[in-house]
């Protein structure tokens, strides 16, 4: 039986992918391009001859990262990272990869299950919060919006916010009705070429895909659909094209962007693993991760100095994130057709990295379980929300025809898309993922400063662990962390 990790996070470094279905990466070279992509870390801040020096090894600066002491890299010398050995100055170095938009709509068991199509069209209804089983659990079936919504709306419907939450994503629908109230602006880090399509544009924002659409209606819907704060700001963040490929550079970008932003929150509904030893490719030499695990660290060490909490996705593997050998197993297994061969430990990034929030995902019709395809790991989850999953008939069997995408979030989408497979609605959505469970506890920070403003990173963490309903195995568990996050509780 093959199980589909459907709406996964967003796979970043050595297993990368955004989260529509399996994983896939690549090296930035695999399209037969003689040139390669790394990433190089300094001791400290970038040196003042830093673009001398990475000239000097046969390599092109891509992008700068200055307050974290990194830069990206492109370079046709395959003995670019041999060059920069006897610089004192310099951490680390390591190949890059492109991490590949999978879309589970191409696949042909996408077409297993039965679409939705007994919930109205928009233009039929007034209002989808019956449908939104999802959000009325972690509102307490909306009380907690009688003691903070993140904001206030006037008369004249302009609302005045109180919090500010980031999404670095694939970008959002900047005319849904749902969201265009809270929309607060953004940046775009997807350089011209990326596709055919990129300009290079800073404020093109615009959704190509719809993940990033349907985590901001989680977080701050406020029209047919409700977020969890229907009147927190947003901040949009895209580091994904419509191919689907960005490097871990471009997301540290934007985080240090919506830190630079002074956001209150950042969502990261993005996964992946990086290896913290060695690994080789295509037996042409052995590389390590620690550049990008630097790069990871520094960025949202960065952020939280700044007063910003970081909330990320656990993934959505099914993996152990406490058993190392396990994830090395799993890389191994779906990436050795690529030449990559890995040895020693891995982790998970940035949902192994200190200083977030690691959220996996709950489901409507059990207390007991988490979602068929959601990591977990008594050290690594601190939370759970709901995410959703295909029903308890094919938890039991595994069959795709037996998927029930009504137990799956409901959410804004881009109205100038077509539907997404599981059902017919228009500008609204049916999905899962780890990337669902997410957005529901920044959004709850989100509400948590806008009632308490001063309060730190660490407080707003602990009060959301503190507050989860205590959910699976007594106490914390490998599942559930904490239990799952509520925002009623947070707010009483």
């Amino acid at each position: 039986m093959k199980r589909k990790w459907s709406f996964a996070a967003l796979t970043v470094a050595l297993v990368a992918s955004m989260a529509w279905g399996t994983h896939g990466s690549v090296l930035a070279s695999q399209s037969g391009e003689a040139k390669k992509v790394y990433l190089v870390t300094f001791k400290n801040a970038l040196p003042a001859n830093y673009d001398e020096m990475i000239s000097r090894a046969n390599g092109k600066v891509l992008r700068e990262l200055p307050k974290i002491g990194a830069v990206e890299v492109e370079s046709d010398d395959a003995s670019f990272v041999a060059n920069l050995k006897g610089q004192p100055s310099i951490h680390a170095a390591n190949l890059e990869m492109k991490h590949q938009l999978f879309d589970e709509r191409l696949e042909p068991e996408a077409a297993d299950g039965m679409p939705v199509t007994d919930i109205p069209q928009p233009d039929q209804i007034d209002s989808y919060w019956d449908y939104q089983w999802d959000i009325k659990r972690v509102t307490h079936n909306g009380d907690s919006y009688e003691l903070e919504t993140g904001g206030t709306a006037g008369p004249d419907g302009e609302v005045k916010h109180k919090a500010v939450v980031g999404i670095i994503d694939s970008g959002i629908d900047p005319w849904h009705p749902d969201l265009r109230a809270n929309l607060l602006g953004g940046k775009n880090f997807v350089p011209a070429g990326a596709d055919k399509d990129e300009t290079g544009d800073p404020d093109d924002i615009k959704d190509r895909g719809g993940h990033g659409t349907h985590v901001a209606g989680a977080i701050a819907a406020n029209g047919k659909v409700k977020g969890v704060g229907p009147n927190l700001g947003i901040r949009v963040y895209r580091v994904f094209p419509e191919s689907g490929s960005a490097p871990t550079s471009w997301i540290a970008d934007a985080l240090i962007q919506a830190a630079d932003d002074n956001v209150d929150v950042i969502n990261m509904s993005i996964g992946g693993f990086d290896a913290i030893s060695r690994y080789t490719y295509q037996n042409s030499g052995s590389y390590s991760d620690i550049a990008d695990v630097l790069v990871w660290k520094r960025a949202i060490q960065y952020a939280v100095k700044k007063g910003t909490t970081v909330v990320v996705s656990a993934g959505n593997e099914s993996l152990n994130l406490n058993n190392p050998t396990e994830v090395t197993a799993y890389m191994n297994r779906t990436y050795g057709d690529l030449g990559l061969k890995f040895k020693g430990a891995s982790m998970e990034v940035p949902g192994q990295i200190p200083g977030v929030i690691t959220v996996s995902s709950s489901i409507q019709w059990s207390t007991d379980k988490i979602a068929f395809y959601s990591n977990y790991g008594s050290r690594s989850i601190d939370v759970a929300a709901p995410g959703g999953d295909n029903g308890p008939d094919y938890d039991k069997t595994g069959e795709l025809n037996q998927r029930d995408f009504h137990y799956r979030t409901l959410s804004t989408w881009p109205t100038y898309l077509d539907p997404y497979f599981t059902s017919n609605l228009k500008g609204y959505a049916l999905l899962h993922g780890t990337s669902m469970a997410s957005p529901k506890v920044a959004g709850i920070a989100g509400v948590i400063k806008a009632a308490h403003p001063d309060w730190k990173p660490a407080q707003v963490a602990a009060h959301i662990r503190k507050t989860a309903i205590d959910y699976g195995k007594p106490g914390t568990d490998q599942l559930f962390g904490a239990g799952e996050a509520n925002a009623y509780n947070s707010l009483k």
